[in-house]
């Protein structure tokens, strides 16, 4: 009986024990599954807020190193986030570098290599630029389409540039275009989007549009691409705080060292210190763009620029208040970076023996430490400031050295996420979540490529590739190299390239053969005769008459002008191929293209127009027939319109018409026509 009981004990305690076990195990696996449960609900509802900040400098930004700009909301946002050192721009010009974002693929890879349009070819330049595409590729699967597939509302608001509506690449809503002043009126397109009043300001109004989207979807997850025009020319700062830094301006004590210095084309001979004076004091643009030099500025003190900044920074506060009011700060990633370097050099040439006031107006900020500016592959044009602010995962006030570019972002935010990677897509692209975890990470090398010439220097066309420490830079007229260690030099004023030919002769070698797996278009070296694959030649007046007749057969042209737009054919224009460009002989003579016709009896005859404008200026389309007008439209929007106009009721009549390119100012009055045809039932007439 003794070992009865002891044996039904020895029962009782096991199963005792064994449903102890078990309860501890239940617990334990409930607890587990619930923490699952929350950190997948966590992820799958965290919002996005994607501050990017248009032509900002690495140095321009307080937590970054500048002393005259305050930017007291970016540097919190770094206090508490991460802060990278080393992120890049895929591109040293906006489009390219805001398709990668949006495409985690390298600019090179998509044939998106400059901003668009672009700048049009020049005759003293030895090289034609290479093939490009001029609007975001159909094919692609953006971030906004793919956080939209995810339940994600999204929303595109400022500089988009990618010449299609944001809203045919993912975004559920949009309100962007090109901006002329900060002040109303912002640009013709803006009018019914982004309602204003006389002194509200761009940046400010834009914002209050980001504010009401967040308000708007604050129950559901939501990706907010906020591509300020900021701090993009014009540059024209907000009134009261531009009045801010005038006065802190003129209590600080002159700066030591020059305001602006002369950049030479590195692919060319080097000029003698000698020479770069007597070029500095014969400040010509023929001089100039003979001996390839450029003017660069050295210090932070444009009064206009500061004010548009410090808007800027006063936007991203207000984005984090209303997160906060809505109890959403937790539970939203913020990213602040710029899509390349900052204008320290002029858009176009610009001379700098001008008023304070013209210099400011041309000349955005310096990027020292930094070499070079916007438009440019060294450090200056491509190096950007990064903050990423992830509730809950990033350490507080940390600074990581991890190497980022600008595909990158796209495979990173699916990982913070959780939702599965999209590798075909974002090829080109790297997660660096393990590097805001605060873990280190190597990316790999990094690449550049930009067969054109900038708006924004007489360099060379070139690429570049930065592996580890080093950055060797290439350009493609002369095959020059140079090569630096960022670690020791930052400012890439010492050339190694002969010091070290191993690393030279690896490097070189590594970017050619990305070049190759990328199928990278390259520049083609002009030959009597030769036409850009890019952009065909540009007419002047004796071949335009032509030019408009292989365009539209039957078709003449007269009182053409506008000398900076140079009218005649393009290759591609806004995704579309061979592109007429006219422009207004002046303010009140427009450019008339005509031709006569008969209108057939018994048929239906229409005639179908295709046009659009440039982004800075727009213009009216006027068609007359014997000269009374049967259509007249405002262009303002860039983006391609048909009109049609019927002409049955002149059948068995001789009519003239005319297609007038009218100007409705005077800046950029280009008109771009796609199409121009007369259509006879289903047969066109030729």
């Amino acid at each position: 009986m003794v070992a009865d009981s002891k044996i039904r004990a020895q029962k009782i305690d096991y199963r005792t024990m064994k449903n102890s076990t078990l309860i501890v195990v239940c617990i334990l696996l409930t607890s587990l599954i619930g923490k699952v449960t929350v950190f997948a609900k966590d992820n799958r509802h965290l919002n996005i807020i994607f501050f990017l900040v248009d032509d900002l400098g690495w140095a321009d930004v307080g937590c970054y190193g500048s002393t005259f700009h305050e930017t007291p909301h970016i540097d919190q946002l770094a206090r508490e986030g991460i802060r990278f050192d080393n992120a890049y721009s895929t591109c040293h010009v906006c489009s390219p570098s805001r398709a990668s974002i949006l495409t985690g693929k390298y600019p090179a890879r998509t044939d998106l290599t400059e901003w668009l349009g672009g700048r049009p070819e020049r005759d003293f330049e030895k090289l034609h630029s290479a093939q490009k595409l001029m609007s975001l590729p159909d094919e692609e699967i953006t971030l906004a389409e793919t956080l939209k597939q995810h339940g994600y509302a999204t929303a595109n608001y400022g500089k988009a540039h990618l010449r299609k509506d944001p809203k045919t690449y993912g975004f559920d809503e949009a309100i962007t275009g090109w901006v002329r002043s900060y002040f109303h009126p912002f640009s013709p397109q803006y009018a019914k989007s982004l309602p204003a009043k006389k002194g509200d300001y761009y940046t400010d109004k834009l914002t209050d549009a980001a504010l009401d989207f967040i308000e708007r979807n604050k129950d559901r997850p939501f990706f907010v691409h906020l591509e300020h025009f900021a701090v993009h020319d014009p540059i024209q700062g907000r009134k009261d705080l531009v009045k801010k830094y005038q006065e802190k301006l003129a209590r600080l004590p002159k700066t030591k060292g020059p305001e602006y210095i002369l950049e030479p084309n590195p692919d060319d001979p080097a000029l003698s210190k000698t020479e770069l004076k007597a070029l500095a004091k014969n400040d010509r643009l023929e001089l100039h763009q003979n001996k390839r030099v450029w003017w660069v500025k050295q210090v932070q003190d444009n009064v206009e620029f500061a004010g548009m900044l410090e808007a800027t920074d006063q936007s991203l506060g207000r984005i984090r208040n209303k997160l906060k009011e809505l109890g959403l700060a937790e539970n939203t990633v913020v990213i602040f970076t710029a899509d390349n370097g900052g204008m320290s050099a002029s858009n176009q040439y610009r001379g700098v023996h001008h008023s304070r006031e013209q210099l400011d107006s041309r000349f955005a900020s310096s990027n020292l430490p930094l070499r070079g500016a916007k438009g440019w592959n060294y450090e200056g044009g491509i190096r950007v400031p990064l903050i990423v602010h992830w509730p809950g995962q990033t350490k507080a006030n940390t600074l990581s050295h991890t190497v980022i570019t600008g595909t990158d972002f796209y495979p990173t935010l699916l990982e913070m996420l959780g939702f599965p990677a999209m590798p075909k897509q974002h090829v080109d692209g790297k997660s660096f979540v393990a590097a805001l975890k605060g873990k280190e990470q190597d990316r790999g090398a990094i690449y550049w490529h930009f067969p054109h010439y900038s708006n924004h220097g007489y360099q060379s066309p070139g690429g570049a590739i930065r592996l580890g420490n080093y950055k060797l830079l290439e350009y493609f007229e002369n095959g020059s190299v140079q090569l630096f260690d960022l670690e020791k030099d930052l400012g890439e004023q010492n050339d190694l390239s002969k010091v070290k030919p191993e690393i030279t002769k690896k490097l070189l070698l590594k970017l050619h053969n990305w070049r190759r797996e990328v199928d990278a278009k390259m520049p083609q070296v002009k030959t009597a005769g030769s036409q850009s694959k890019s952009t065909s030649k540009v007419a002047n007046s004796i071949t335009l008459p032509a030019e408009v007749a292989a365009f539209a057969p039957g078709w003449k042209v007269r009182d053409w002008g506008g000398p900076k737009m140079k009218p005649g054919l393009r290759g591609q224009w806004a995704g579309r191929q061979n592109v007429l460009l006219t422009h207004p002989l002046s303010k009140t003579v427009p450019c008339v293209l005509s031709r006569k016709i008969v209108v057939p009896k018994g048929k239906k005859t229409t005639l179908k127009l295709e046009v659009t404008n440039n982004p800075k200026g727009n213009w009216k389309l006027v068609v007359l027939i014997n000269g009374m007008q049967a259509l007249n439209k405002d262009i303002e929007e860039t983006k391609w319109r048909q009109f049609e106009v019927d002409l049955t009721k002149h059948a068995g009549q001789s009519v003239t018409i005319e297609l007038q390119n009218r100007a409705t100012g005077w800046s950029h009055e280009a008109a771009y026509w796609s199409k121009i045809k007369l259509v006879y039932s289903d047969f066109e007439l030729k």
